[in-house]
């Protein structure tokens, strides 16, 4: 019995599942999340399926969060998917299961589970789900709705299929998401469209970001020029990829300053290996897209130095 086999066996054990994913999330952690709650609801509607987490307003056109009591945890089986590292789990009951699964496609540095199914080279926890479902697909069932949460979460992973880790079966996966028949385009047009706030924190980037010989750039966003701009840390999301758009850049830090005067730090590259960087500063994730913190404007001018270093 493989991996697979043995999550499906697990599923069919148990009667209450919790779908659990990362702090702060993105449309592929929420994409994952619901579409694979969506799955199991719908190949077996006998048994309380639940997605936990706090609720982000933006992406809650792909579903909302369930609210569920302590004991709802006893004798359940619990899933996290899209979650390199136990603490980045949101809703820490995860451990009051019966039986804990870990489904992911990050660099797998900190196991944890009774069972994991973690594929690096996969562009995105949502063409896991589709992996699964199409691998068992004469006992599942999947629908466009599902279909359309899937292609959000793998068109936000990959860039919009730019990213290195798109590959000739992550479009094979989106093809048979869309025989489904889920309107792709309003799909497309909602993760493409930005309220006017982030529209004008875009030029405040471009006029700021400080960009050094080598093509490391980075910007720090300070509490006072989010409050300018309406934005809370969550609004800058739409911002991260803008200098990645500079010839010159080849990697990139965006420094977020969070309520107690630290920072939260997102690092971009176009080539050079960058997560080894992030878990220097309480971080990690991907070769080329990361994310780590800084205590101070210290550790931020640190991160600069050795993101300058880096390329």
């Amino acid at each position: 019995m493989d991996t697979l086999e043995k999550i499906l066996e697990q599923i069919k054990k148990y009667n209450r599942i919790i779908i659990h994913r990362h702090q702060r999330p993105d449309p592929d952690a929420i994409g994952s999340q619901v579409g694979l709650a969506k799955i199991l609801q719908a190949s077996f509607p006998h048994k309380q399926i639940k997605v936990v987490g706090k609720q982000i307003d933006g992406l809650s056109w792909l579903g909302n969060m369930d609210e569920i009591e302590g004991d709802f945890f006893d004798d359940a089986l619990v899933i996290v998917i899209d979650t390199a590292n136990s603490p980045r789990i949101d809703d820490r009951r995860f451990e009051n299961g019966a039986f804990l699964i870990k489904i992911d496609h990050h660099p797998n540095d900190d196991p944890f589970g009774d069972l994991m199914w973690v594929k690096e080279e996969a562009s995105s926890s949502s063409e896991l789900v589709f992996d699964f479902y199409n691998r068992f697909k004469d006992q599942l069932t999947l629908t466009a709705d599902t279909a359309r949460d899937l292609y959000a979460g793998i068109v936000g992973d990959t860039g919009r299929f730019m990213y290195a880790a798109t590959s000739a079966h992550t479009h094979s996966v989106v093809a048979g998401l869309m025989e489904t028949g889920f309107d792709m385009v309003a799909v497309n047009q909602t993760l493409d469209e930005i309220p006017e706030s982030v529209a004008h924190l875009s030029s405040y980037v471009y006029d700021n970001l400080q960009i050094k010989a080598n093509g490391a750039a980075h910007i720090v966003l300070s509490k006072e020029a989010l409050d300018k701009f309406d934005l809370k840390d969550a609004g800058t999301a739409g911002i991260v990829s803008l200098p990645g758009h500079i010839t010159t850049v080849k990697c990139w830090a965006i420094f977020v300053e969070q309520d107690d005067h630290s920072y939260r730090v997102r690092l971009r590259s176009k080539g050079p290996v960058i997560n080894e960087l992030a878990k220097k500063h309480d971080g990690g994730g991907h070769p080329l897209a990361s994310g780590a913190k800084a205590a101070n404007i210290e550790e931020v001018n640190q991160i600069v130095s050795e993101l300058d270093q880096l390329v």
